[in-house]
This record gives C-alpha cells, sequence and structure tokens, in this order.
C-alpha cells in the first residue's frame, strides 16, 4: 500500500471508529472501508436546493449526457 492509500486508510477508519464507537471491520484499501460507510449511511435529499438562501437563478440544472 503506498503512502496515499495507506492515509485514505487511516482516515476512513478514524471516521469508521467516530461513527461505530469500535475498529472497522476490515482492513484493506481504503476506498473499499469508504464504500461501505457510505452504503450504510441512510439517503438524503441534497439539502442546498431547498435553501432559503439560495435564489432560483443561481440553480443550474444537470446538462444532458452529463
Amino acid at each position: 500500500m503506498d503512502g496515499r492509500e495507506q492515509r485514505i486508510y487511516e482516515e476512513a477508519s478514524a471516521l469508521w471508529r467516530e461513527l461505530h464507537g469500535e475498529p472497522p471491520p476490515m482492513r484493506g484499501h481504503g476506498a473499499d472501508l469508504l464504500d461501505a460507510l457510505m452504503k450504510a449511511l441512510p439517503e438524503k435529499g441534497y439539502e442546498r436546493l431547498a435553501s432559503p438562501h439560495l435564489r432560483p437563478t443561481q440553480i443550474t440544472p444537470p446538462r444532458p449526457g452529463a
């Protein structure tokens, strides 16, 4: 594991411990651990679009094919 991958794993492990109060269940790639964390989170809508401070002219819809 190179330095970058090690740092990603360490950050993902710290996030796991913060959210679950225990060490991560797997050792390996940080990307896999982040994927497991994201899948365990509840789905939420994109809250920025519901902001009362955001004007309709500031919202750009996605381009077709993007």
